[in-house]
């Protein structure tokens, strides 16, 4: 980027507003020479997994990667969403495509120890695992295994399935693994006395907030510990984008500030630009928002946070013992 791209894409990145709402992608989309670089991009030959693919981010993540020549797998919770998703993604392919998915819920360990054995026989070759499954619950409700429901489905779940997945992630190296986070992290600290909230006094949105949160500390653990010629991990929050999600979860938020929100492809395009490009690999364990690595803190009061002992609060709810090496 020249001095001039990077002054401006600075000064929208010192701002809320101008930085997550759809100003802050168009912007900083005309100055980075996007065009130029996504002509260079082709997914033909590689595997990728994405979950909670049936709409918003997800689904778009699944039609780009389908577009530019992948082999798409995708995790569902309803048969009937999935089908018609399946019809998205290869009609907008626009060639023919390898699309198939499977049922399962992230919330629920049995469940994503079945989908990844099966995945894993058909598909013993993986090249990017997408985590994007996820909603912000308005009421409190308990995951099979006893759980919160937003720690099992943000946090617990993607951490189980990458860890059943390394071995097929392994034979794609160097693979990658990239988490949809949230801006709403920026409003909450890793402190794990707090991350699981009970029914009492419930609030769907610190939930939501503090289990992202915890995504972006796992995203650093694992790529701490796993070696990044096998496997890169990047965690990335979308900017604002309106989404099925948003409008059932924020509806008030929804409704003031859709003007400025994204598109879903919009808000995929940092995630297809993590699986596709080059430049992904050079670096394990980042925060993106448009293309760039970003900051994982706006306030002081989020820094600091054990994420030695958020690894084994995972380890020891869902029961993944590894290995982590090959």
């Amino acid at each position: 980027m020249s001095a001039l791209a990077r002054s401006v894409d600075a000064l929208l990145e010192a701002t809320v507003v101008g930085s997550f709402s759809r100003v802050g992608y168009g912007v900083r989309a005309r100055l980075g020479g996007w065009p130029e670089a996504d002509r260079r991009r082709d997914l033909r030959g590689k595997t990728v997994l994405v979950t909670g693919a049936t709409s918003g981010i997800g689904l778009a993540t699944a039609m780009r990667c389908a577009q530019l020549g992948a082999t798409v797998r995708f995790l569902a919770r309803d048969g009937g969403r999935a089908e018609q998703a399946k019809a998205r993604i290869e009609q907008a392919a626009g060639h023919d495509v390898d699309v198939a998915y499977d049922l399962a819920d992230m919330s629920d360990f049995a469940s994503l120890r079945a989908f990844a054995a099966r995945l894993s026989a058909s598909n013993p070759r993986l090249d990017v695992l997408v985590h994007n499954a996820g909603a912000l619950s308005r009421s409190f409700s308990r995951a099979p295994d006893g759980s919160e429901l937003t720690l099992a489905s943000h946090v617990l779940g993607p951490f189980l399935l990458t860890g059943l997945l390394l071995p097929a992630l392994r034979v794609g190296a160097p693979a990658r693994v990239i988490t949809v986070s949230s801006g709403g992290m920026y409003t909450q600290g890793l402190d794990l006395a707090e991350l699981e909230l009970h029914a009492d006094g419930y609030d769907g949105k610190v939930a939501y907030a503090r289990a992202k949160r915890a995504q972006v500390v796992l995203n650093r653990e694992w790529a701490r510990r796993v070696r990044p010629d096998e496997i890169v991990f990047h965690a990335m929050h979308p900017g604002w984008a309106d989404t099925p999600g948003v409008v059932s979860g924020l509806p008030g938020f929804h409704r003031v500030m859709r003007p400025l929100l994204r598109t879903p492809e919009e808000g995929a395009d940092t995630v297809v630009w993590l699986a596709s490009t080059d430049e992904a690999l050079g670096s394990t364990g980042s925060f993106w928002l448009d293309r760039r690595r970003r900051s994982e803190h706006r306030v002081p009061w989020t820094r600091g946070g054990d994420g030695d002992a958020l690894w084994a609060l995972c380890r020891q709810r869902t029961g993944w013992e590894g290995p982590l090496r090959s």
